[in-house]
C-alpha cells in the first residue's frame, strides 16, 4: 500500500488542473441515477468525494443514503482538548449538518466500526451495506471511497463495495481522496482510462463548499494545543472545490477479458516482469498453496495461466499427467524449457474460456489468472472446470486481492464468483491482505481428515 503522511505539501491542484491527461478524461453522466448508495469510511469522505453527486441525485428526485462504517473518532488520537467519544459526537453533528447541504432528508446510517481498524471487521461493512442495498427496490449506484487510495480504511470500504455491487448487479464508481495528495498527473499507475470527470453547477459547487465548511473539526485546527492541528490542510481542500468531481468507474459486465496482446505488450523483452523467481512474496505463496493441496499425489492435472512455469515445476513432482496452458507464447516457451525434464508435463498455447481442454483431471489449478476474465469469460471458465473434475477432484484458486486497474475484476470478485458455483464446495481457504487460497471439491466434498480415515 502507498505510504503518504497528511502533512506533507501534496501534489498541487494547479499542478492537476494544467496536466494533459486531466483535461482528456471523459465525463461521468450521473443520467438516470434513482437510488443513490454513498459509503464511506470516515464522516467527511462522503462531502469531500461525492457531494455534487449527492446534491444532484437528490435535487432531481432520486434518493441518497449515506454509510458511515467509522464514526471518525481517531482523526486525532493526541487531542488534549477532545476524548474519542467528544469527537465521535462532533464529527457525526457535522456530517448530519454538511448531508442537510446536500440532500436533504437523507437517511445516514452509522456502523459505528473502529476507526482506523476496518481491516479487522469487513463482514460488519459488507453487512451493513447489504441491508441498506434490500432496504429498497430499485437499482442502486454505490458511491464509495477508492479500493486504491492508499488509506486502508479507504481499502476496506472500497472493495467490500466493489464485492457487494458485484453481488447485487448494482453499478459502482469509487471517489478517490488521498490520491490527489500523494500521486502526480505522471504517475503511470494513475487510473486514468476509468476515471470520469462529473462537472458541477454553481449550486452544486455552492453547496459542496458548504458541506465541505461544515466538517470543522477537519478543515480546523480544534484548537492551538500541540495534538490538535488540522487535518486537511487548505493545499490538501482545494482539490475538492474544484467544479469537477472525479470517480473511478468499474462496470465489471463491461471490462473485456484481456486478450493476448496485453500479455505479449507486458512481458516484452521481459522475462518474468512478474518477479516469480526473485521475490519472497511469490516463493512463500507457492508455498502455502503446495502445502494446501489435500491430497499427496494426483492422476490428471490442469493448470490454467502457468505463465513461466514456477507453480508448474512444483506441481509436476506430485502429478502423474500435468497439462500446463498459457495465453502467452513467449512465457509457455520459458515453461517449457523450465520443466524438459519432465516428460509427464505437456503445454498448450490457448486461450482457455474459448479452448478449454477435453479429458477429466482431478486437480485444477487456477493461480492468479481469474481477475483477467470479464464476468460471461470467468463464468465459462467455472463452469468447464466444474464439469471438468473427477467425482474426487479438487479446484485449486489463488488471486492478488489489492486492485488493479487494467484487470475486469478483483481477486476477491473471482472468489465470490467461484463459492457460488453449485457443484462446488470449499474444502480449504486461506485469506490475507495479500492474497486469497482457495480449494474447492465435488459436492459433497470431504475434508483432509474424512478423506484419510481420521474421522
Amino acid at each position: 500500500m502507498v505510504k503518504f503522511d497528511h502533512r506533507d505539501p501534496g501534489t498541487s491542484e494547479s499542478r492537476w488542473r494544467s496536466s494533459a491527461s486531466w483535461r482528456a478524461v471523459e465525463e461521468f453522466d450521473a443520467t438516470g441515477i434513482e437510488r443513490l448508495i454513498v459509503v464511506s469510511a470516515h464522516p467527511d469522505d462522503e462531502t469531500l468525494g461525492a457531494a455534487g453527486l449527492m446534491k444532484r441525485v437528490s435535487s432531481t428526485g432520486g434518493s441518497v443514503t449515506v454509510i458511515l462504517a467509522t464514526d471518525g473518532d481517531n482523526s486525532h488520537p493526541s487531542s488534549p482538548t477532545h476524548s474519542a467519544a467528544q469527537l465521535r459526537a462532533r464529527r457525526i453533528r457535522e456530517v448530519q449538518e454538511a448531508v442537510e447541504y446536500l440532500a436533504p432528508g437523507s437517511s445516514i446510517v452509522r456502523l459505528g466500526l473502529r476507526d482506523g481498524a476496518l481491516k479487522e471487521d469487513p463482514d460488519a461493512v459488507r453487512s451493513g451495506i447489504e441491508k441498506v442495498i434490500a432496504s429498497a427496490e430499485g437499482e442502486a449506484t454505490i458511491a464509495a471511497t477508492w479500493r486504491g487510495d492508499g488509506h486502508g480504511d479507504h481499502r476496506i470500504v472500497g472493495e467490500v463495495s466493489a464485492e457487494v455491487a458485484f453481488a447485487h448487479r448494482a453499478k459502482l464508481v469509487e471517489y478517490p481522496i488521498w490520491l490527489w495528495h500523494w500521486s502526480s498527473p505522471e504517475d503511470r499507475d494513475m487510473p486514468w482510462a476509468r476515471l470520469r470527470a462529473f462537472s458541477l453547477d454553481d449550486e452544486e459547487l455552492v453547496a459542496k463548499r458548504q458541506a465541505i465548511a461544515a466538517h470543522a473539526s477537519q478543515v480546523a485546527p480544534l484548537s492551538d494545543a500541540v495534538g490538535d492541528e488540522v487535518v486537511l490542510r487548505p493545499e490538501f481542500v482545494e482539490h475538492f472545490e474544484r467544479r469537477v468531481e472525479a470517480f473511478i468507474v468499474t462496470a465489471v459486465e463491461e471490462s473485456e477479458t484481456l486478450n493476448q496482446g496485453f500479455f505479449d505488450n507486458f512481458y516484452g523483452d521481459k522475462k518474468d516482469p512478474w518477479g516469480f523467481e526473485t521475490r519472497w512474496y511469490e516463493e512463500r505463496k507457492r508455498a502455502i498453496t503446495m502445502a494446501s493441496l489435500p491430497r499427496e499425489r494426483f492422476g490428471q492435472a490442469l493448470e490454467v495461466g502457468c505463465s513461466i512455469g514456477m507453480l508448474s515445476a512444483q506441481l509436476a513432482p506430485r502429478c502423474d499427467s500435468l497439462l500446463a496452458t498459457d495465453l502467452s507464447a513467449k512465457p509457455l516457451e520459458i515453461a517449457r524449457e523450465r520443466l524438459a525434464n519432465h516428460p509427464q508435463v505437456s503445454f498448450h498455447h490457448a486461450a482457455t474460456a474459448e479452448e478449454w481442454p477435453d479429458g477429466a483431471f482431478d486437480l485444477i489449478v487456477l493461480s492468479e489468472v481469474g481477475y483477467y476474465f470479464d464476468v460471461a469469460a470467468l463464468d465459462r471458465v467455472l463452469s468447464r472446470a466444474a464439469a471438468s473434475l473427477t467425482p474426487d477432484g479438487v479446484l485449486v484458486a489463488c488471486h492478488w486481492r489489492h486492485p488493479v486497474a487494467e484487470y475486469p475484476l478483483s481477486g476477491d470478485q473471482v472468489h465470490q464468483r467461484l463459492s457460488e458455483v453449485e457443484q462446488l464446495e470449499r474444502i480449504v481457504q486461506h485469506c490475507e491482505e495479500d492474497f486469497i487460497l482457495e480449494i474447492f471439491g465435488q459436492r459433497p466434498a470431504r475434508s483432509v481428515a474424512q478423506q484419510t480415515g481420521l474421522v
